[in-house]
């Protein structure tokens, strides 16, 4: 992990992609202090997927109650 101020960064505009890839990671600092981390996008193939609906669908519980029960419920007590 490599530590730059942000004026490093701005200049160094040009050369923070090889230096990602080759530290890892960066910390920006402001007067000693960390503002803000940066550090390189994984590749595409190893992004995880998003379910899809229907599997998220099937993992949820089943409620006793009809939703529709529930809304009339909380519309009715205001």
């Amino acid at each position: 992990m490599r530590s730059l101020t942000i004026r490093e960064v701005r200049a160094a505009l040009a050369r923070l992609e090889p230096l990602l890839i080759r530290e890892g990671e960066v910390v920006v600092t402001r007067h000693g202090r960390p503002v803000a981390r940066l550090v390189p996008i994984r590749p595409a193939g190893t992004m995880k997927r998003m379910p899809s609906h229907a599997l998220l669908r099937a993992a949820m519980p089943r409620l006793k109650v009809g939703s529709e029960s529930l809304v009339r419920a909380d519309r009715d007590e205001r």
